[in-house]
């Protein structure tokens, strides 16, 4: 029931009418060699030499029954195959959507620790596994292994030395193929984790193209894609390997119930305890009932891997979001009190108890690795920290809805995303709802409409993945843009302008003004001469709050700010 579990992705209800359509179109498939049987038993009475007329009516009437057969059977697989193949799909699609949405809500502390290439299989290829597994193989294998218990229940009243003969070998085939499912557990987990990993490689490979080619990264250089294919071949070739013996033995002693049945029936036949025409029904019924279940037994292996790529996905789906449950307020205090976090066992914030006020500007600064980018996503509550609190306004961040939290904040980072879309729709994802007027307005005031009108068909022009058919500058100001259509009362800026030329780093720098009018603003600053007059200037080293102060303030504590400005002023007139 577990592996039923896994490859329906918890669904198990939605079998219900598949496997019972399955087993009916089963069951209609015997129809015409009863009747076949009951043909021959008309003939066989007629030339037994008892002198009775052939019964023409009655083989008539057969006719006629299986010309209706047919148009039943045709209406039957029908439905079977629409209600198969219609409910994977489905179920694949609204699962993959499923999967989507709840990685969206998880923290990225969690996404980070996992393979990007994992994440990306899982929700293409393990779903497709689980979509063949429901609409090829779950309701074949369920009709496979109703039909025998069907069957036997029936043709033991028939004749039970027939039915029991038949049936004989088929426990000790379970119970081979039961015995190797510990085997087909760790080699089908194998070859998943190999085929992750071939994948990862190649996205890999892939993202790096650039790297490889500039570094001439070929041959022996690049082993960890060659190496993570070879493993992919050899997991495939042990599966296959070693799991052929259990499934042909059990093959193999399904088959031999015919043979024994064949055995008993013939011994009965010439003791004159069984007629002709109960022996040919046995023998339609047997070679009817194992085709289906020989079939099944074949992709028993392919099942067991179907189970295991569900189960890893509901292993996913039962990762706990990030919960809260009240309603964020519009804007206020951002306050940490004692807070420390962790990215796994490095600990890169220490203690730390800060007030970044309501509308102001308040600027965090500080060396590399200092901990700006770790507060900055704690304040949009990326992560939760591992101790100490995050409050807004009054409220502690990991009691406050996420989706709420995030409506009324807006983040502009240095490293921007544009997705493969128009950049009219890569505007409008800062508001949902937003009109061609307000994307219009919000790019103009982004300080970006000048150039978008210059492309080839303006805001409705496509922009490449990622968005490598525009400059650096151009994505930040089109983030700008996105920003200011959402129109949050909380803007979080990881120094936008930190990589541009001068003369976008002027177009980004008006925009931000425009952003940040009236509005609650963290930002982390490389440039000091950008943040000299924030309302705060918190000063980082080392996961600890070294300084506060405005730049005057600090500029006369002469302490780290103050040796950090001294650097950039003394490098501001280099030239190369």
């Amino acid at each position: 029931m577990n592996a039923i579990k896994n490859i329906t992705i918890g669904h198990t209800k939605r079998l219900c009418r598949p496997v019972g359509l399955t087993v009916l179109a089963n069951l209609i498939n015997i129809v015409p060699f009863c009747l076949s049987i009951e043909a021959v038993r008309i003939v066989f009475n007629t030339f037994d030499g008892s002198g009775r007329p052939l019964d023409t009516v009655r083989l008539w009437y057969i006719f006629g029954v299986m010309a209706c057969y047919m148009i039943v059977m045709a209406l039957a697989e029908r439905a079977s195959y629409r209600s198969n193949f219609r409910g994977a799909y489905e179920m694949s699609a609204s699962g993959r959507l499923s999967l989507a949405e709840h990685l969206r809500k998880l923290s990225l502390g969690f996404l980070s620790q996992r393979d990007p290439g994992d994440l990306s299989s899982m929700l293409i290829t393990d779903f497709s596994m689980a979509e063949t597994g429901i609409s090829h193989h779950l309701p074949q294998l369920m009709g496979a292994v109703v039909m025998p218990v069907l069957a036997f229940a029936s043709l033991i009243w028939i004749d039970w030395r027939m039915a029991v003969a038949m049936f004989a070998a088929l426990p000790l085939a379970l119970f081979i193929l039961w015995v190797s499912t510990s085997v087909q557990k760790k080699l089908s987990g194998s070859q998943v984790q190999a085929k992750i990993n071939a994948g990862s490689r190649f996205e890999e490979y892939l993202q790096g193209i650039r790297v490889v080619k500039a570094y001439n990264l070929l041959g022996a250089h690049f082993d960890r894609l060659r190496d993570a294919f070879a493993e992919l071949r050899r997991a495939c070739i042990r599966q296959e390997a070693q799991l052929g013996p259990f499934v042909l033995l059990s093959i193999a002693l399904v088959r031999a119930g015919l043979t024994l049945m064949v055995l008993c029936g013939t011994y009965l036949l010439l003791s004159g305890d069984l007629s002709l025409p109960i022996f040919i029904l046995f023998l339609v019924v047997g070679s009817r009932v194992f085709d289906p279940l020989t079939s099944a037994l074949t992709n028993f292996a392919e099942f067991r891997y179907f189970s295991i790529a569900g189960g890893r996905i509901l292993t996913l789906m039962d990762e706990p979001e990030m919960r809260g449950e009240l309603q964020s307020p519009v804007t206020g205090d951002i306050c940490f009190e004692h807070v420390s976090f962790a990215y796994r066992d490095k600990e890169v914030l220490h203690d730390v108890s800060i007030t970044l006020s309501k509308n102001s500007l308040t600027a965090l600064v500080g060396p590399s690795g200092s901990g700006k980018s770790t507060v900055m996503k704690l304040c949009a509550r990326f992560y939760d920290p591992q101790k100490g609190r995050v409050f807004f306004g009054d409220l502690p961040m990991d009691k406050i809805n996420p989706e709420s939290l995030m409506s009324h904040i807006s983040m502009v980072f240095q490293d921007v995303y544009l997705f493969q879309d128009t950049v009219r729709n890569n505007i409008r994802f800062g508001k949902a709802g937003a009109t061609d007027d307000e994307i219009i307005v919000a790019a103009q005031k982004a300080c970006c409409h000048d150039f978008i009108m210059q492309l080839p068909q303006g805001y409705d022009t496509m922009i490449g993945e990622g968005g490598c058919t525009l400059s650096g500058g151009e994505k930040q100001r089109i983030s700008i843009a996105r920003a200011v259509l959402k129109d949050a009362q909380v803007i979080l800026l990881d120094e936008a302008t930190a990589s541009l030329d001068p003369e976008n780093e002027v177009e980004m720098q008006k925009a931000i003004d425009t952003l940040i009018k009236g509005r609650t603003v963290i930002t982390i600053a490389h440039k000091l001469k950008t943040i000299m007059n924030a309302n705060r200037i918190i000063v980082l080293d080392d996961g600890q709050v070294k300084e506060q102060g405005t730049h005057d303030e600090l500029i006369r504590v002469d302490g780290l700010y103050a040796r950090l400005w001294k650097i950039q002023e003394s490098t501001s007139g280099w030239n190369l």
